[in-house]
């Protein structure tokens, strides 16, 4: 493994696990119980999910509100319970005209660009009295979650196809699958955009397919797949697998703050230093040996430490 200090790891997550299932594989080949995630995948999603290693995981924070980019299906013509493949279906109206519809498609993709207010799914983890909101959901309680602000500063359809559902009475119904690339901030759910896309066009919607590509600045490139990183820990140990330094984690997410010997240690020993130029929440102060010091808030004249990764005294 990378360095004492941990770092983060970029996982390829399959379908059918959950975060927490791909946490307790990468803490039992890691041989650690410090890994944490930023940003939990539902069980049918796949792609990118960042894990914290060690004392990687105190970078989490730092990830959590990035934004993100997911590949995904749009099923319109079905409405579910779930506002997804997993579940029942509610409603299945069908598309009747999809050269009438394939006209509407775009105004009703542009409503949905841009900061709007977005409904959760009823099926979400969001908390709803202590209890979260999917938990109430399957213990049968109504569950409507208020709209809150998000963004989605891309929405793009990249295919149109014709498509069919079987009716539990009746002959097949015909549907559409709209494959789209978003591209949009913390907290927006794409299943809710699958929801919002059908309900604007008047047939309802769901989402079939979903594919996380990017979480702030690590994306599918940096990916590791579950059999890869068995295959690295069994021929090397918990020194197999690939983590991302602290430090270059930290570089590839946030402004850099190049601090001196002298700034580390008064870092270290919890006192404040001048702020960089760029007064903002999150700066990685780096020592001259390329060391990750601490994670600065610079929004004052003197920054402060928001958590610090190298005390005063200890080696790089």
């Amino acid at each position: 493994m990378t360095g004492t200090l941990g770092g983060l790891l970029v996982v390829d997550k399959p379908a059918g696990w959950t975060s927490h299932d791909v946490v307790a594989r990468v803490r039992r080949l890691a041989g650690t119980r410090r890994v944490g995630h930023a940003g939990t995948l539902d069980p049918m999603a796949t792609g990118v999910l960042v894990l914290g290693v060690d004392r990687g995981t105190k970078l989490l924070t730092f990830l959590v509100g990035c934004d993100k980019s997911y590949a995904a299906t749009v099923r319109l013509g079905q409405s579910t319970i779930t506002d997804d493949a997993e579940g029942e279906t509610s409603t299945l109206l069908g598309v009747p005209d999809v050269q009438a519809l394939e006209t509407e498609l775009r105004a009703a993709v542009a409503r949905l660009t841009g900061p709007i207010e977005q409904v959760p799914s009823s099926v979400s983890a969001i908390k709803v009295g202590g209890v979260r909101s999917y938990a109430r959901v399957r213990a049968g309680d109504d569950v409507v979650l208020p709209a809150r602000p998000v963004t989605v500063s891309r929405f793009d359809v990249l295919a149109v196809r014709p498509a069919r559902v079987q009716a539990e009475v009746g002959p097949p119904v015909d549907v559409v699958d709209v494959d789209i690339e978003v591209d949009v901030s913390s907290g927006t759910y794409v299943r809710a955009l699958a929801r919002d896309l059908g309900d604007l066009l008047g047939v309802g919607g769901h989402l079939t397919a979903l594919r996380r590509t990017r979480v702030g600045r690590f994306d599918l490139a940096q990916a590791h797949s579950l059999e890869e990183l068995a295959a690295a820990s069994e021929r090397e140990g918990r020194d197999g697998i690939p983590l991302l330094p602290v430090a270059e984690a930290a570089r590839a997410q946030m402004p850099v703050h190049e601090v001196s010997d002298e700034e580390a240690v008064r870092i270290g020993h919890g006192q404040r230093i001048s702020s960089g130029a760029q007064r903002v929440e999150a700066v990685a102060a780096i020592d001259p040996s390329g060391r990750l010091v601490a994670v600065l808030d610079e929004t004052a004249e003197r920054a402060r430490a928001k958590v610090v990764f190298a005390p005063a005294g200890a080696s790089a």
